[in-house]
């Protein structure tokens, strides 16, 4: 990718007192403006009243990307949104996919009981929720740029409070320390975007509390963010928290639940029908909430769900009246699965793409919509016995052609995934009835990009890989199919070194960036 400045980018710091001083001013700052994580275990033995907290790991300067990848992937987000609305509301369609993966996922199969528990009973909540993120790499194929799909979150969609954070950090450093620099660099402004992803998902969850309404039992209404036992992304969340007093007028009770204690502290309310989900917080529980709006930022992964009495919990959230952020139903529309059959190359595939399910050819906007989203995705194949199946298993077990490939379980977070070389030895290790329960995924081919990034104290400077996520917001109606807020919100750069498989931040691999568009 060309230099952002038309000289050598990011600059050398071959001066040992001028990249001290720049990374002292990271620290500080970050730190002084939440741009921050709780250590981990492995650097700090013993926290138990839980005062430390540390720089989340961030680049020096902000990594170039291309401003048409970065605009493209800002106008799609809406149409994302929608899709994935949806998806969720075609209860038939994923009810086959999680058939398709459910006989070697036992997770994905819990997770659909819950939802036909609710069922069974009827729900009694019909608003939905989305906090999204779509997260792209840029692939390069010659001198073409285009940005690609890696996936589609619709739970948990994580780092919306430090993303803006990580913005600001680096305008900050382009006024005051940049220029300074032996190398001197002048970034404009123009090509440094804003971010205002913190407030873009708060004013979501906003207009869902309002769109709960007032409590027909006489309770204060709140919102309910029910995290993971010894988070420690926890300013991330933070942000969020701290967005929702300024996104409206009056402000909005907000409590902080480990998934873990929601039977201890939630109860549905006994002598209503309206199966209203009520909250007594423990430091003082004389008080009583009515949760409007139960956002998930735990619950996404097995490891949240050691014990029965933990997916009753998540049974008590989906049967209430809280609005659910994400619902079953839309926690399953983000399995791998749904993005397979969306982006199946019709060349090796018996049935016209899905997308066609969901964005009819019925008008001139539905057509361009469905184009403008079938531009961005890669090739992705079941590894069932399909005849796409049956493709995908010949490459995913060729000693060469596997190189090119990522093989993807049906699960959110770092660490999951298999690249390369590791995926015949996967396949080996698991039944081969089990198999259908990944995704091939074709590899994106990123620019070549350098950066410095700060981690755990530590430089690491060399080529790193960056991935691009677009936060949105969608609030529908799951019965009428009604969108009621369909907003773009933001954005998220995260950037690992090149040799790095995985990305995530949280997991350890990657790092907060922000865009330098060129």
């Amino acid at each position: 990718m060309p230099s952002p400045t038309g000289l050598t980018y990011p600059p050398t710091l071959d001066d040992a007192p001028e990249r001290d001083r720049l990374v002292q001013t990271i620290k500080d700052w970050t730190i002084a403006n939440g741009l921050a994580v709780r250590p981990p275990p492995a650097l700090v033995s013993n926290d138990s009243e839980g005062i430390l907290a540390m720089s989340a790991p961030v680049t020096l300067f902000p990594s170039p990307f291309p401003k048409t990848c970065f605009e493209e992937a800002k106008a799609i987000q809406t149409k994302y949104n929608e899709l994935y609305a949806r998806i969720s509301q075609d209860e038939e369609y994923l009810s086959g996919l999680v058939q398709e993966v459910a006989g070697g996922d036992e997770f994905i199969d819990n997770l659909w009981k819950v939802h036909l528990r609710v069922k069974e009973e009827g729900y009694v909540q019909s608003l939905a929720l989305g906090l999204f993120r779509s997260d792209y790499m840029v692939h390069q194929d010659g001198d073409n740029l285009q940005i690609k799909q890696v996936e589609f979150n619709t739970i948990a969609s994580s780092f919306g409070g430090l993303s803006g954070q990580t913005s600001l950090l680096h305008k900050y450093l382009a006024k005051t320390e940049y220029p300074l620099l032996k190398q001197s660099l002048t970034l404009s402004s123009g090509n440094l975007p804003p971010n205002s992803s913190a407030e873009g998902l708060a004013a979501g969850l906003a207009a869902a509390f309002r769109a709960y309404g007032k409590s027909s039992l006489g309770h204060q209404t709140c919102i309910l963010f029910l995290v993971q036992d010894g988070e420690r992304n926890v300013f991330d969340q933070r942000h969020l928290e701290y967005a929702l007093q300024t996104s409206d007028a009056e402000p909005i009770p907000v409590f902080r639940l480990p998934f873990s204690q929601i039977l201890a502290h939630t109860t549905l309310a006994a002598t209503s029908p309206g199966r209203q989900l009520l909250y007594r917080p423990p430091n003082n529980p004389s008080l009583t909430f009515e949760v409007a709006v139960a956002y998930l930022r735990a619950g996404y992964g097995p490891g949240d769900y050691p014990s029965a009495s933990a997916w009753e919990a998540r049974y008590q959230i989906e049967r209430s009246a809280a609005i659910a952020c994400p619902s079953v139903l839309t926690q399953l529309a983000g399995m791998k699965k749904v993005q397979q059959v969306l982006a199946t190359p019709e060349s090796v595939s018996s049935a016209p793409s899905a997308l066609r399910r969901f964005v009819p050819d019925d008008d001139n906007s539905g057509d361009a919509a469905y184009q403008a989203l079938w531009r961005t995705f890669t090739n992705i194949y079941p590894l069932d016995t399909s005849a796409a199946g049956q493709e995908a298993r010949r490459l995913a077990t060729d000693s060469e052609e596997c190189k090119k490939y990522v093989m993807k379980p049906q699960r959110e977070g770092g660490g999951n995934n298999f690249y390369r070389t590791a995926i015949p030895q996967r396949l080996k290790e698991i039944p081969e009835a089990h198999w259908g329960s990944y995704i091939l995924m074709e590899l994106i081919t990123p620019p070549p990009v350098v950066n410095t990034i700060l981690r755990n104290g530590k430089l690491e400077h060399g080529g790193v890989i960056c991935e691009l996520g677009i936060y949105g917001t969608c609030l529908w109606d799951q019965k009428t199919g009604a969108i009621l807020r369909n907003e773009e919100s933001g954005y998220l750069l995260r950037t690992k070194g090149d040799q790095s498989e995985e990305g995530g931040v949280a997991a350890g691999f990657g790092c907060m960036d922000s865009c330098l568009l060129v």
